[in-house]
């Protein structure tokens, strides 16, 4: 979302510079999941990732774990968002995602 959340999603140094070695392990760790993942269906399958929908205020956001208490936030980038017959997300169809923040949400 920002020039500077890109540097720190994707240099390693700028992430251990900003949040410390073992939350910049983890990022990179996340990243490379995000990464290797064709949809992000393939994301929540991964227990220790926690990948789910936000809900309230965050509704449309997703959220998979980093140290605790924090958490990588990012939207679809798919456009138009991929739906079910209910109205969420199409969790299969989901090829594309836009990183917006890291934030302890609680």
């Amino acid at each position: 979302k920002t020039r500077n959340l890109q540097k720190i999603c994707s240099k390693e140094n700028e992430a251990v510079k900003k949040l410390g070695l073992k939350m910049a392990r983890k990022l990179q760790q996340r990243m490379m999941e995000l990464s290797a993942a064709a949809c992000l269906d393939d994301i929540s399958k991964l227990p220790p990732s926690r990948c789910h929908q936000l809900k309230g205020d965050r509704m449309g956001q997703f959220s998979v774990d980093l140290a605790h208490p924090y958490r990588l936030i990012f939207i679809s980038a798919n456009n138009p968002e991929p739906k079910t017959k209910d109205g969420g997300p199409e969790l299969s169809k989901i090829d594309s995602i836009e990183i917006i923040e890291i934030i302890d949400t609680h």
